[in-house]
């Protein structure tokens, strides 16, 4: 209990009484999330993988050139009766080896497939774009956490002084009902009930400094360290005026809606390459080999046939595919049909989320509102029975009610003012607009495209694949 009290006390030292320029300000917090987020470096990575998939795509329409070398050594052994190289009669045993090497150069090349190629290749850009806007989402669950976090650990501070107050005023009061006790004025019933009080403030205050050390921990899984002072909250983002007009932004911009419009997309182009299965393919294939090398040993020279050259174009059309192909297609209509109808539910959950973020803006400022009336009346209530108290009009228990209905009343009001923060960051996030950008934190951030441009056109790893690691080495270090 001890060790606990005096962890609350110093981080309220740190949290309360350190200068202004040495506390970390909310936007210090944002900046460090977003540039600390291994959970954005993880769907960054996942972007540039799908950035691949368009230069997989583009490279499906270009030749595959392919080299290939052989060589191969021979042994033949031959048997049979005849006259030796004495004259007589017996068994003749003739050994011969041989040595063959080749060479080769092969390509094949697609020269119409019906389109499908180049469905595949607006598959993958929209897919690429789809992931680009699941990225800008992750980047807004990133700096929400930060918000939460820095939220929670600053009303956390603020429970703790309450409660190291509630303990002070209490000690007091058991103070002077002890004293009181000794002249006579009260009884020891009226002590227990302070002692008793006295323990319960002490229990609040040890789960409050509990809470703060959970808080802290959260602060730092969200920002990447642990709070060290932290500065007052500053003003909260202007909001929109209306709920109508909040939704309206919402449905331009939020990401998830954005990526199941291209989701849409993709699926309307499976729909199409789907439906030009049944198109014939003409591909252009050809060889060059040259047998060059082929000599022997024991036996007559080997004869090489010389540099030789093939080419074939190939013509293919499935005639009957058992239902394939017609399956394939009614089901990639199934799954447009449920892309599109995925979009229609991601824009009533986003309008969802708008309006209960909004009510929740409205609920926190009518609960200060509230609580402020109520402290109000608390604390003059706690003040004229504490008055009371001392000329033996009421008892301390009295006391004690009033000075906990007083404490009560002044969580209340700072985990409403908490809420309300919070809640209208995370109306900026049901919009679309808790970004970076959005936010104006004024650091470099991840370039989406950059890598895009860089590998669209399926560049071979040589001199280009250097430029794609300088891109990637930039790309990654945004600060």
């Amino acid at each position: 209990m001890r060790g606990m009290k005096r962890f609350g006390v110093s981080v309220l030292l740190v949290v309360g009484l350190a200068f202004p320029a040495q506390a970390e300000t909310l936007t210090d917090a944002l900046i460090a999330a977003y540039r600390n987020s291994h959970l954005l470096e993880q769907n960054q990575a996942l972007l540039r993988a799908a950035d691949e998939d368009v230069a997989i795509a583009v490279s499906a329409l270009r030749p595959i050139i392919s080299f290939s070398a052989g060589y191969q050594h021979n042994i033949a052994q031959f048997s049979g009766f005849g006259v030796t190289s004495d004259g007589t009669p017996g068994l003749l045993r003739n050994v011969s080896e041989s040595n063959t090497s080749s060479y080769g150069l092969t390509m094949e090349m697609t020269l119409w497939d019906g389109g499908r190629s180049q469905l595949g290749i607006e598959v993958a850009k929209e897919s690429v774009l789809a992931t680009r806007q699941g990225l800008v989402n992750i980047e807004q669950q990133v700096l929400i956490s930060a918000v939460q976090s820095y939220v929670n650990v600053k009303l956390a501070s603020e429970i703790v002084f309450l409660r190291q107050s509630n303990v002070r005023v209490i000690g007091q009061e058991l103070q002077a009902a002890k004293d009181r006790f000794e002249v006579g004025e009260y009884t020891r019933t009226d002590v227990a009930i302070a002692e008793a009080s006295l323990a319960s403030a002490r229990a609040q205050l040890a789960a409050a400094e509990g809470d703060l050390m959970v808080a802290r921990e959260s602060y730092k899984l969200a920002v990447g360290h642990y709070p060290e002072a932290i500065s007052t909250l500053p003003k909260a983002p202007t909001l929109s005026e209306t709920l109508e007009l909040a939704q309206s932004v919402a449905l331009k911009n939020h990401p998830a809606l954005r990526r199941a419009q291209h989701e849409v997309t993709i699926a309307q182009l499976n729909s199409e390459r789907a439906k030009r299965n049944g198109k014939p393919t003409i591909r252009l294939s050809g060889s060059v080999t040259d047998p060059e090398g082929s000599y022997s040993f024991g036996g007559s020279p080997g004869q090489s046939n010389g540099l030789s050259a093939t080419g074939t174009l190939s013509f293919n059309k499935t005639l009957y595919s058992g239902g394939q192909i017609a399956a394939l297609y009614r089901k990639a209509l199934a799954q447009q049909e449920a892309s599109q109808a995925g979009l229609l539910q991601t824009s009533m959950q986003v309008e969802e989320g708008v309006g209960n973020a909004w009510a929740s803006v409205l609920v926190a400022t009518a609960q200060i509102e509230a609580t402020n009336r109520q402290i109000e009346a608390a604390q003059v209530a706690f003040d004229g029975l504490r008055e009371e108290a001392k000329l033996g009009a009421r008892t301390s228990l009295d006391v004690l009610d009033a000075e906990q209905d007083l404490l009560d009343a002044r969580v209340q009001r700072a985990t409403a003012e908490a809420q309300r923060y919070l809640s209208t960051y995370s109306l900026l996030q049901s919009m679309g607009l808790l970004t970076v950008e959005h936010l104006n934190l004024g650091i470099p951030t991840y370039d989406p495209a950059a890598y895009y441009r860089a590998v669209k056109d399926a560049p071979v790893h040589t001199v280009q694949g250097k430029k794609l690691d300088r891109i990637l080495k930039s790309i990654s270090q945004p600060d």
